[in-house]
């Protein structure tokens, strides 16, 4: 099959520091070729694939200080795709809805995983006017402020099995890992650390827009002797890092679409503290790979009971549920889906034209 995949360019594929969706879409892609498929990544020039890599900017537009506007870099992407689409049976999307005039325009099959929150009220006029476009949820609980739209189907994110290690003694600290905002409860996570006097290892960037939520949330306890700032961190230093906690705190306030970083801490055996916030009770099993909690009582409880969760036990959810291998076969099935689909839509089509030719060339009988 010859798969075109679209990738966001603001990290590259797979980003060198944070970012979710570049790095499911490479964990996707790779899977993919893997399994015998012709894949084109569009993606950032300093993206690393098997795949046919069709450089779209020269790095990734978060680190490059030379990027003014990133929306300009993804509207020639776009137009790239556009132009080279006869050369794909189908094309995955994973840049939201900047493609969606140009599919109404174009019949070759496509697919569009969304990555985000969808309960912004600005979204709605949007997706109602291309409620066509074939959407892929990665949550059930994803989908609650837009159930009319057209859901094809929902698939957990998959990652590479062996690209975190189980570890089955872990040190002595509990972990955040991800972005400092209000909406990731970082602010909750210490208050839970120092209720239950553990150290907190903080892995985690900091974006413009959350840097006064830093300043005036965060920093103030980055003095206190159980807190411990790592700042942002790589791929090279997650096992590590999630795989001595004893466990990593996940306390989000916000409809949180997936939450990748939970399944990076099963993958190493690492038992999560969530609060029950969008996909969380789809991702987490309670009493299994964690427990689910309602506060930061509830949560300071739970980090005196993490030694009743085997960390094997963990890991092997993990490797049943959140593989990179059952991904890509989940959209494997919904490709063949769309493209027999359009198929069949072409073939009715062609009849009908061909029909009204024929009918158009009847000789009068009068």
């Amino acid at each position: 099959m010859r798969i075109a995949q679209v990738a966001p360019l603001h990290e590259s594929v797979p980003p060198r520091y944070y970012g979710g969706t570049e790095r499911v879409v490479s964990w996707l892609t790779e899977q993919l070729v893997c399994l015998g498929h012709d894949v084109t990544l569009f993606a950032s020039g300093d993206s690393v694939t098997n795949a046919e890599l069709v450089k779209c900017c020269k790095r990734a537009l978060r680190l490059d200080p030379d990027c003014v506007d990133p929306l300009a870099h993804h509207v020639l992407m776009i137009e790239d795709v556009f132009s080279r689409a006869e050369d794909f049976d189908i094309i995955h999307f994973h840049t939201d809805y900047l493609h969606f005039p140009y599919t109404r325009r174009d019949k070759v099959p496509h697919i569009t995983t969304l990555h985000g929150r969808l309960d912004i009220p600005d979204l709605a006029p949007l997706y109602k006017e291309f409620r066509e476009v074939p959407l892929v949820s990665i949550s059930d609980a994803q989908r609650k402020p837009l159930p009319w739209v057209n859901w094809v189907r929902t698939v957990h994110h998959g990652m590479v099995i062996h690209e975190l290690p189980l570890q089955e003694k872990p040190g002595d600290y509990v972990a955040f890992l991800g972005r400092v905002s209000p909406e990731k409860g970082l602010d909750h996570a210490i208050e839970i650390a120092i209720r239950a006097g553990k150290k907190l290892k903080i892995a985690a960037k900091v974006d413009r827009a959350d840097r006064d939520y830093f300043q005036e949330k965060i920093k103030p306890f980055l003095n206190h002797p159980l807190i411990e700032f790592v700042g942002e961190i790589g791929k090279s230093e997650k096992a590590e890092f999630l795989g001595n906690a004893i466990a990593m705190l996940f306390p989000v306030n916000w409809p949180e679409p997936f939450g990748l970083v939970m399944i990076e801490a099963m993958a190493c055996g690492t038992p999560v503290i969530a609060y029950p916030c969008g996909s969380v009770p789809e991702i987490l099993l309670h009493g299994v790979t964690g427990f689910i909690v309602h506060d930061v009582e509830e949560a300071v409880a739970a980090l005196d009971r993490v030694g009743e969760i085997d960390r094997r036990a963990c890991r092997e959810h993990f490797e049943l549920n959140f593989s990179a291998d059952r991904m890509a076969k989940d959209y494997l099935n919904i490709y063949q889906t769309l493209i027999h689909r359009k198929s069949a839509s072409m073939t009715v089509e062609e009849g009908v034209l061909n029909w009204m030719e024929v009918g158009s060339q009847t000789p009068s009988t009068t």
